[in-house]
Parts: C-alpha cells; structure tokens; sequence
C-alpha cells in the first residue's frame, strides 16, 4: 500500500513539474539595495487565482514556478514601498526579471497578508489559512501539518524552526495556558483566517530585549470575520456501528469579542480518544515559568506519584474517558485582563500486557535473572486544573500580574498478575496490588515590572507552592519477597510474620511549602548593552511520613520494625546574587554571568538533625551568531546545582514496588551539573527550506546514584552520591522544505548515548554494609538512533497523500532493538461534499538476536458527507480497522532491561452526526 500512494504522489509531482516554468529575478530598491522578505506573487490572468508565490532572500532574489503560455499579473510589495504590478506572458521556456520598488506610502497590513500566504514581518510570520487548505480539514492540528515550517506531533506539540510553541493563544487571549493540546485538536479549522507565529516571544515588552528571548515561540490565531463577535463551533455524537458498544459525544463552543472570550469543549467517549491524559495532567504548568532558572539551581520538590502505568497514546485493551473544560478572558477596562480555565477529567483505563524482565549480571551485564509476567490493570483517574490569571498594564511602563493555578486528582489502579521466574522458580508467584493517592497542589506567582526611563528597568517576581500528597500502596503476595538476613544489611528487612499470604500496606504522606523571589535590576549601558543584577531567594520546607503494616491472615493489622516508619522534616534555602552583562558587537549577542550562592539545608529525623551549609560560584554563558536575518547559530553553558526533594533522605524503609525496598540516606549531597548546548537554524524563504541542529552534552559529578542488593527479582537499596561522573551527549538535525506551492518533504534524526555509573551491592565480599565501598561499579551505556522521512502534497483538487518512514535503534546492555514504521495518509475531497481520510501504520519490531519479532499494523479512514453551506455533517469509518490485537515496547534501567506486549482496543465503526454553529 504504501509503494502505491509513494507511486502516486510522484505521478503527481512529474506531472506537475512537466507543464512549470520558471520565472526568477529580484527585488531591489530605487538605489539597488537588496529588499530582504519582499513578498511576490503571479495572479493567473484568466482564473483570476494565485498560482505562485515566494518571499525574496537576503541578496533580493525570488523564484515562482508558473505554468507555461499563461498570463500572469506579477505584483510585489514591502513595507515602506509603493507597490510593483506588471502584466507578464509566459512562454514555454524560463524568464528572468528585476523589479525596482520605490520608498513611498507605507502599505496598510491588511493589504500585505490579506493575499499572500506566508508573509514576515520582523519576528512574526504570518501565515494565510485559507491558501493552504482544501477543505477536508477539520481542527487546527490539520491546517498546521500544511504550512511550511511547522511541525506537529501525534500529542499536539507544535513546532516552528525546530523550537517548542509555549503558548497558544487565540485573538491575543491565552488558550488554555501551559499547553497547546487542546487548542491544535480542538479549535475548527474554518474558523482561522491567519496563524501567527511570533518569535523571540516575551510577554513582558518591558523585558524583551533584556532577557534572552530566542528559545521562546508562541501562536496566535485569528479568526476570521465571521466568527467574532458570535457563537461558533460544532456539536458531533457518534455510535459504533456492528459490534461492540462505542459512543463519542464532543461539544466545543468558542466566542471572542475585543471584550471578553468564551471557549467551552466536552468529549464524553470509549472510543480511546484521549483529550488529557495523566502525562498531560502531570507535566501542565499552567504557563508557570522556571523562574530561578536563570539563577544556577535546580530543586526538586518531588513527585511522589505511585508509578501508574502510563498510556501509550490512546492504546489500551479498554478506555473510557470523560472530559470537561472552560477558558474565559475579560476585560473589565482596557488596561486590565482577567483570565483563566477549568478542566475536569474522569477515566476508566484496562490494560493487558506480557512482559519479560531481565535483571543483569553486574560484571558480564547478561541475563542473571528473568521474570516472565502476564498482568492486568485497571486505571481510574479523576483530575481537575484551575487557574485564574490577571494582568494590569495602565502603560507601557508599568505591569502587574497575579496567577493561581489548582491541581488536583484521585487516581487507583488496582492490578493482578502472575510472575514466574527462573532460576529462582521458588519467587514464582501471583500478585495482587493496589495503588491509589488524591495529591493536591496550589501554585500562586506575583510580578511587578516597572520602566523608570529609557536606562532603568526593574523587575520582582514571587511564586508560592503548596503541594500535598498521599500514595497508598497494598501488595498481596502468596510469598515473602524479604525474608530475614536475604540481602545485605539486616536493617533493610521488613520483619514480615509468618502468613499463608503476605498481606503488605504502605501509608505515605508529604507536604511541600516552597517560595520563590527574585528581583532584577537592568540598566542600559548603550543602546547595545545592558547589564542585569539579580538578588533571589528560594526557600523550601517539606515534611515526609510514612508507615509499612501487615495485615495478618486474620485480617488483624500489626505494625512492623521501627525502620518501617519515617516521619521527616527537610528544609532547604538558597539565597544568591547574581550578575549578567549583555552585548551585541556586529552579528553577535554575547550575555555571560555568574552567580554567587549561599546554600543552607538540613534534614531533621531520629530526634537528630544533619545540616549541609556552602557557598558556591556559578558561571553561564549565552552567545548567538546572527549570520542573516534567517540563519543564526546559538551556544549556552550552563554549570547547575542540583538538590534532591526529602524521600530521598528518609533513613526508615520504603516499599517502592511488591519485590524493591528503599531506604534513603540523610548524608546526600547535592549534584553538580555542567551543560553545553549548539544550535543552528536557518529558514529560508527564498525556497521555503528549514534547517536546524543541535548538539547537546551534559557532565554530572557527585550524581546521586541507585545503590541496589538483588535476590533474584527482589531488590532492596539505597542512595549515595557517586565520584564518578555520568555524561550524556546527544544531537539532532532536521530538514523540511516545502517547493512548488504544493509539496513538503523533510528529513531529520537524532542520536543519543549515554554513559552512567550504577553500583550494586557485592554480595559475595562477606560485608552485609551496603555502602558504594562494599559494591561492584556498574556502567551501562545506550546509544539511541531516530530517523525519519516523509513527503506529502497539499493540492486544492486532486488527493492529498503523506508517505514516510520511520526507524528506530535502541542499542543497550548487550540488546539491540530495531523498530521499522513505515506510514501513508490519505485526504481527498471530491464532488464539493464528500471527503475521504485514510491513515495507515505498519511496523516491524525485532531485536537482533530474534527473541523478539513482531509485526503489527493500524489502519483509520473515514468517509466524511458535507453540502456546501450545510450545518450538518455526517461521518462513517473507525479505528484499527485491520484488527490488530497487541503492541511492543521496551525499557532500559541500569540493572535490568523490560520488553513488553499489551493489549490494544479491538477494530469498531461509528456513525458519527456533527453540526455547525
């Protein structure tokens, strides 16, 4: 299937290129000064539509690929400039032509971008919507896929020049802050009229050109006329057709006026599709920054999660979901702005999955023990998120913000499976486990900026966290996973009584109260040069309890050793000065900086108290070469403290898993980390091409390194800072190039190999101290390859396709795992009412001794029927419509490897019934 749509698509492309030529040349102003991003483009005469179009690169030059023995009307324009417009014929052959363009009445920006479908305007580009689309778009996410330097994921990210989209916005008004998901899957495709890209984006104009902006990318979309100032959306519910009992009901309704905004989504389904999943919930900020970045530290306050398996994607043997979620923005006057969201979540997940895990001979890094698993799993989570955000700017000098951003979620997961391991054949056992916790978290942040004049600017940022979390953990197992003196240290031992099943609980609970400020002093030496002083404080208190009981076979509950129970105070502060100087000479930006840090912690426990009190210097250096407007290489070094959160300086035991003990240790000192990272980028708009690279490498000494003793599957450990250093180094390049107005192709890969130092307990030295000084060093290495290529067309009448290949390299602890994905789209829209989708997905997954080989494949189409000018939309088609039962992944840690299959949903067909609004 996919050599046919490759065969196809290439049809298409000959074609095409067989009845072009070309007509090439430049634009230059009245003194014969080269017009950079002056934009072109070739009316057809008789269609009266534009057929070409192209935007002039740093030495004036432009190329539009037109068709031969046609008429065209050239018009050229730039800020600043009259306008050009010239009628041209086209022969049969190539024509070469100079355009002179005379400084004149600035043209309205209405004028510029209204026809032209990419246009760049400093650091925004502009991209038209409708010159990119054909009709058989439905959400955002489709348009994005089509323009040309924009990449979007299967999780909604987005990505412009290589570089992340932080925040999306919709009419100048946060969408959802912290996350561009919902915003690219959900808001309708007819209602854009242009995307905005904005580069080198702060959201304090106060700050721009003062801080380091070049990593920051947001998206602005505006809507077309039609849509302001009125309800819009659409309405779909949908049932499955045949087997099974499948149901997707998805409301979304959006208003925006200068005033205020509404934007309302539902989706109520057990089809697997995922509006939020727990890794969103997790990783959403809420548009909260890292604000001590910059300062030199890195602190963690912990997630003490439960470790509930995660999705992959929407594969799963069972999903149920249900979605709600609002986002507001008001203006009560023109100089205030309040805003926020709510999104509420509750889901149902069952999975199935057959595992091998392989712990690993410390010295010949083979197999020493494998555990063969077949579990079931069944998820629930409930999760809400709120915010709410205002901003006071009475002038262009002054700025105020409050934010308070809620999480909250009740999560269980109720798990059964049978283990079966050899040698050890006596740990073969099944297995019965519950996890559940309801963590709550508030995180509050005030700012103040304030422009003294054109020299002095002065900026306070605070940010509060309070977190709270409660992991419950029950393990029911037919044997004792520790029985006396089995491994190492007897401390480490649980005490279990005698049971004709181990009935094993563990309460924990942690509380977080961590404040953030920091204020910044810039001072304008020159134009061209400015000099930042920081003064900051992070300060941080945390308390940690928890118990591990036994329920005896009675149903009595009976307390174990005193080394089963923790209760902990950690308290950290940081309090730093720093310094930065900026400056730009020719094409380059230089802003190095240091940092001087007095660092104070202790952890209080055992009716005794360890502190840790020093003083460290902290350099950083950010430097970017300019080489032209669209081509610029970027170095940063960054030399980071990195402090741990309070688990892990619990000296009682902790139950990590039904067969891994944990205890902490409170002498831990902190990491330091050294961190150097290249880029490159360059987007040409003369041929439409994008480039960009990377190259990272991170050095980690004094790392705080996993010190484990194993008997068989059963692990128990420690932690303790290593002397030797971890070291990772990674790189990445993509290419994507979009010519002929109607084609994309691109090409890209990374690569990843790292290097870390473990150690495990030496259980035949005859100490039972389990300490780095009684253990075997243990360095792991991986090296991990992607690459990717696809091509795909963008045709207004014809059928759209994207074929492409993927491959992945997976090369760890003596395994090397290949996965080959091989995939084609399809969309067509024909008759002016009917649309057809279609993606497919083949993979080839395999390691290289063949233990593992497996092939899989997925194929969704759909069959969409829409009148022109209809409100109503009728859909038929499904998901996993080859019917495939199960896919594979696989893991590495530093003492063992895990490959697995899990269940997926089966093959089903909907109905589907949507109206516009």
């Amino acid at each position: 299937m996919v050599k046919i749509l490759l065969g196809l698509a290439l049809f298409f492309s000959v074609a095409t290129f067989a009845q072009n030529v070309r007509l090439e040349g430049t634009i230059k102003d009245s003194t014969g000064v080269a017009l950079e991003m002056a934009n072109i483009m070739a009316v057809n005469k008789v269609t009266n539509t534009m057929d070409s179009y192209a935007i002039t690169d740093d030495t004036g030059r432009f190329q539009l690929q037109l068709k031969a023995n046609t008429t065209y009307t050239i018009k050229a324009s730039y800020i600043g400039y009259s306008s050009f417009e010239e009628e041209v014929k086209m022969g049969a052959a190539n024509s070469v032509k100079s355009i002179v363009l005379k400084a004149g009445v600035e043209l309205k920006e209405l004028e510029i971008v209204q026809e032209m479908p990419v246009t760049i305007k400093g650091d925004t580009i502009v991209y038209n919507s409708d010159s990119f689309t054909n009709g058989t778009e439905r959400k955002l996410e489709d348009v994005l896929k089509k323009l040309p330097g924009v990449e979007v994921d299967a999780d909604g990210g987005v990505k412009v020049e290589g570089k992340t989209v932080t925040k999306l916005m919709v009419e100048g008004k946060d969408f959802f802050d912290g996350d561009t998901k919902l915003g690219v899957k959900n808001i309708p495709a007819d209602a854009l009229d242009k995307i905005e890209v904005l580069r080198n984006y702060n959201e304090v104009g106060q700050l721009k050109g003062l801080e380091n902006n070049e990593e920051n990318v947001a998206m602005n979309i505006k809507l077309k006329d039609g849509k302001k100032n009125f309800m819009f959306g659409d309405v779909s519910a949908g049932a499955s057709i045949g087997e099974g009992e499948r149901y997707i009901v998805n409301p979304k309704l959006f208003y925006y006026s200068p005033k205020y905004s509404i934007n309302l989504i539902g989706n109520f389904n057990n089809t697997g599709e995922l509006p939020l999943t727990m890794q969103d919930y997790f990783k959403m900020s809420g548009g909260f920054k890292n604000m001590m970045k910059k300062g030199g530290t890195n602190f963690s306050v912990g997630s003490n999660d439960l470790g509930l398996t995660l999705l992959r994607n929407n594969r799963a043997k069972e999903i149920e979901t249900k979605f709600g979620a609002a986002n507001f923005s008001y203006n009560p006057i023109e100089t205030w702005t309040i805003s926020g969201f709510a999104i509420i979540n509750s889901s149902k997940n069952g999975l199935e999955t057959h595992s091998r895990n392989q712990v690993l001979d410390p010295v010949t890094g083979d197999p020493e023990t494998t555990q063969d698993t077949d579990e079931t799993s069944l998820q629930r989570s409930d999760f809400a998120l709120f915010k709410l955000s205002s901003t006071y700017k009475p002038n262009k000098n002054f700025q105020m913000d409050y934010d308070a951003f809620f999480k909250t979620s009740k999560q269980s997961e109720d798990n059964a499976l049978f283990s079966s391991v050899y040698p050890e054949t006596s740990q073969s056992q099944d297995i019965y486990t519950l996890k559940k916790q309801n963590p709550f978290s508030v995180n509050q942040n005030f700012n103040l900026y304030y422009t003294l004049d054109d020299k002095n600017v002065f900026a306070f940022e605070l940010q509060h966290l309070y977190q709270e979390e409660d992991p419950f953990y029950n393990a029911n197992l037919a044997n004792n996973p520790f029985p006396d003196a089995a491994i190492g240290d007897a401390s480490l031992n649980l005490g279990l009584l005698p049971a004709t099943r181990y009935d094993i609980n563990q309460t924990r609970f942690v509380t977080t109260n961590k404040v953030d400020a920091k204020a910044d002093y810039y001072y304008m030496l020159t134009p061209k040069s400015n000099i930042n002083l920081t003064l900051g404080n992070t300060y941080s208190y945390q308390g940690f309890n928890s118990a591990i009981f036994q329920v005896l076979d009675s149903g009595t509950e009976t307390d174990l050793n005193e080394n089963t129970k923790n209760n902990v105070n950690y308290s950290f502060n940081d309090v730093f000065l720093g310094a930065h100087y900026k400056f730009i000479v020719g094409k380059f930006t230089v802003n190095p900086g240091v940092s001087v840090h007095s660092y104070s912690s202790f952890n209080e426990q055992l009716g005794t108290k360890v502190d840790n009190n020093f003083m460290r210097v902290l350099p950083d250096v950010y430097a970017v070469y300019q080489l032209k407007k669209s081509e610029r290489l970027q170095y940063t070094y960054n030399m980071t403290t990195d402090f741990t959160d309070v688990a892990k300086f619990a000296q009682g035991l902790l139950l990590n898993n039904y067969n891994s003990l944990f205890r902490g240790n409170r002498n831990l000192e902190n990491a330091l980390y050294q961190t150097h990272n290249l880029n490159y980028a360059k987007y040409n708009m003369f041929n439409f091409t994008q480039i960009f690279a990377n190259v990272n490498y991170s050095h980690r000494m004094d790392a705080i390194k996993n010190l484990s003793a194993f008997s068989g599957i059963n692990q128990v450990s420690t932690v303790d800072n290593s002397n030797f250093a971890d070291q990772v180094v990674s790189g990445s390049i993509g290419y994507t190039r979009s010519f002929a107005r109607h084609y994309k192709a691109s090409a890209g890969g990374s690569l990843s190999w790292s290097k870390f130092n473990n150690f495990r307990f030496d259980q035949t030295g005859g100490s039972t101290d389990v300490t780095i000084e009684n253990s075997l060093r243990q360095v792991s290495e991986q090296f991990t390859q992607n690459y990717n290529a696809s091509f795909s067309t963008n045709y207004k009448s014809w059928p759209n396709l994207e074929v492409g290949y993927t491959l992945t390299i997976n090369d760890y602890a003596n395994n090397k795992f290949y996965t080959h994905s091989p995939y084609a789209r399809m969309d067509y829209l024909f008759w002016e009412a009917f649309t057809v989708t279609a993606d497919y997905t083949y993979s080839h997954y395999y390691n290289d001794v063949k233990t593992s080989d497996n092939e899989y494949d997925f194929l969704s189409a759909y069959v969409m029927y829409r009148q022109p000018g209809s409100k109503w939309e009728f859909k038929v088609g499904g998901t996993n419509l080859l019917n495939t039962t199960s896919l594979n992944d696989d893991s590495f840690n530093q003492f063992s490897t895990r490959t697995s299959r899990y269940r997926v949903q089966p093959r089903y067909l909907l109905l589907t019934v949507r109206y516009n609004i």
